[in-house]
């Protein structure tokens, strides 16, 4: 199995981006990292993080082609993924949608404290 594959990526619905990801030990972990990682690039100083994972599945039946989007949930759907994509690498690259999420840490960093009222 080649060690890169080719992803439109589209974080929160936004614009398409094309990537490659390394397939690094095909986990659920290593492939959020990267997403991490691309986003960062895309917009430096960026504290959300991956939180869900959809990709496009393609399913091959009596000679038409249909699609659905599992999410990503444990490493087994990751190798699924790679796996499907291989078999079938009539497809230029997986279509992939990510949710990122800020973590309660950021949000509570990024709230404005109150002043204190003061007392006549």
């Amino acid at each position: 199995m080649t060690d890169l594959f080719s992803f439109c990526i589209r974080f929160n619905r936004g614009n398409p981006q094309l990537f490659k990801v390394w397939y690094i030990n095909v986990m659920l972990k290593a492939l959020k990292d990267q997403l991490n990682e691309i986003n960062q690039g895309l917009n430096p100083g960026d504290t959300w993080n991956v939180e869900y994972v959809w990709y496009e599945r393609p399913t091959f039946d009596e000679g038409r082609i249909t699609f659905s989007w599992p999410e990503l949930t444990n490493d087994d759907d990751v190798r699924s993924m790679f796996s499907n994509f291989y078999q079938h690498i009539m497809f230029p690259w997986i279509d992939m949608l990510v949710t990122l999420l800020r973590s309660p840490e950021d949000i509570l960093k990024s709230l404005i404290p109150l002043e204190p009222e003061e007392n006549d």
